[in-house]
C-alpha cells in the first residue's frame, strides 16, 4: 500500500490499515498534540480506529509547539 505522509511517499506491507494503527506505526505511540487530516479532512482522534485507509490516501499528521 503506498500512502503520501506529509508529502513524503511511503510503501508499507499490509493487506488493510486504519488510521489508528498507522498512526501508532508513525509515531511509537506518542499522539498526544497530535491532528491528523485524511485527504484534506480532519478526522476526530475517536474515529481513527474506524477509518480503513486505502493506496494513495494522502495523511498530513500536524503536532502542537508551544512558543510564538
Amino acid at each position: 500500500m503506498l500512502l503520501i505522509i506529509n508529502h513524503q511517499t511511503k510503501h508499507f506491507n499490509l493487506g488493510s490499515l486504519n488510521l489508528k494503527e498507522l498512526m501508532d506505526l508513525e509515531l511509537k505511540g506518542k499522539t498526544k498534540g497530535i491532528a491528523v487530516a485524511l485527504n484534506n479532512q480532519v478526522i476526530p482522534k475517536d474515529s481513527w480506529s474506524d477509518q480503513l485507509l486505502n493506496d494513495n490516501d494522502s495523511i498530513l499528521i500536524i503536532t502542537a509547539t508551544q512558543g510564538g
